[in-house]
């Protein structure tokens, strides 16, 4: 099936079209399993909640607003799901959001010393995205992971948009502060050329 656009896929699968579901399901899956991925940063975690959400998506298909993009209103349930999940395993994590970053598009590069400059810079960005609220976490992994405007996200996080600017804005300088102190107990190295 070529892709359609969400209101057809929307309507279709209303009317009992499993193959319109499924396309709208291969058309957003991995962008919700990322997202909670990121903010779980538990692979198992994030495949529950994908799958829950598709399962709510569906059985709630008749409410949403067939004219506008699912995006946004599958991240709402998957970040709600995220973070049930994550309340309720009451979790502490062994390996940090590396793979999710990776994932995502941070790690890549040609060369070795790129290679090595990107997974330190990774390492960094996951330890210092670790120390923040979940609340800041979750606001700054929609913004700059998922790419979600703020009027997205508070529609996401069902919260006002003051709310997003400030969860951002303490994120940023929390993550700016963590970031700074790492670097500033990195000795300084002199590679030869």
């Amino acid at each position: 099936m070529p892709e359609q656009a969400d209101a057809v896929l929307v309507s279709e699968a209303r009317l009992g079209n499993v193959a319109a579901f499924e396309a709208l399901y291969k058309k957003y899956n991995t962008m919700v399993f990322r997202s909670a991925y990121a903010i779980l940063r538990d692979r198992f975690g994030a495949e529950e909640v994908t799958q829950e959400c598709f399962v709510r998506a569906y059985r709630s298909l008749q409410t949403v607003d067939a004219d506008a993009s699912l995006g946004p209103w599958l991240h709402r349930i998957a970040v709600n799901l995220s973070y049930n999940w994550w309340k309720n395993a009451r979790r502490h994590w062994v390996f940090p959001l590396q793979s999710a970053l990776s994932e995502v598009g941070l790690g890549h590069t040609e060369s070795p010393l790129g290679a090595l400059q990107q997974s330190e810079l990774r390492d960094a960005v996951v330890n210092a995205l670790e120390c923040l609220g979940f609340d800041q976490r979750v606001a700054l992994i929609l913004f700059y992971f998922g790419g979600f405007s703020m009027e997205e996200i508070a529609y996401i996080l069902d919260c006002p948009m003051g709310t997003v600017k400030s969860r951002l804005h303490y994120g940023r300088c929390n993550l700016k502060r963590q970031l700074q102190s790492v670097w500033e107990a990195l000795p300084e190295v002199a590679y030869e050329v």
